[in-house]
């Protein structure tokens, strides 16, 4: 487990704004909320003609098929997948968990889309608050630095941008 935020990386240059769909859980409301405003100001702050449309879905649980949806509308640059999973006393916070893991990543490589994945299973309230409102180790920025780090990569791939390598 990461125990600070990757740096902000340079504010992403480019001729439009990227889009991004942000899909977040309506369960836990005052955490998820608070990766959703962490997530927003960061990407405004590394490309402010940046576009967030926003999805919301009741729980963790229907976040992947609401990717899978806005994947399949290629509206979108890059998906960012937000949400708390706080643990009980039985087994179901982790197979949900295990679960949204699971079909988010098929998400992805299905229509080879970026999908951050920031859907958090949690033991504790505190754990919650310092990774969802907290500003030392807040996932909703880290999210927004992942998705813009999936896009530099993306750029590397168009035949603009391609380098050669020496033999």
């Amino acid at each position: 487990m990461s125990t600070r935020l990757p740096t902000r990386p340079p504010k992403f240059e480019t001729s439009g704004g990227p889009s991004f769909a942000i899909v977040a859980s309506e369960y836990n409301p005052d955490f998820v909320q608070g990766l959703v405003n962490n997530a927003c100001k960061e990407i405004y702050l590394l490309n402010e003609k940046s576009v967030i449309e926003l999805f919301a879905v009741p729980g963790s649980f229907e976040i992947p098929v609401a990717a899978a949806m806005i994947a399949t509308k290629k509206r979108h640059d890059v998906i960012i997948a937000l949400g708390l999973i706080l643990q009980g006393k039985t087994k179901h916070a982790e197979l949900v968990a295990g679960s949204v893991s699971h079909a988010l990543q098929q998400v992805a490589l299905k229509h080879a889309v970026p999908v951050i994945h920031e859907v958090l299973l949690v033991s504790t309230e505190e754990e919650a608050r310092e990774r969802c409102l907290g500003k030392k180790l807040n996932r909703g920025v880290e999210a927004a630095r992942a998705a813009f780090a999936m896009l530099r990569f993306n750029q590397q791939l168009k035949p603009h941008s391609a380098r050669s390598i020496a033999r």
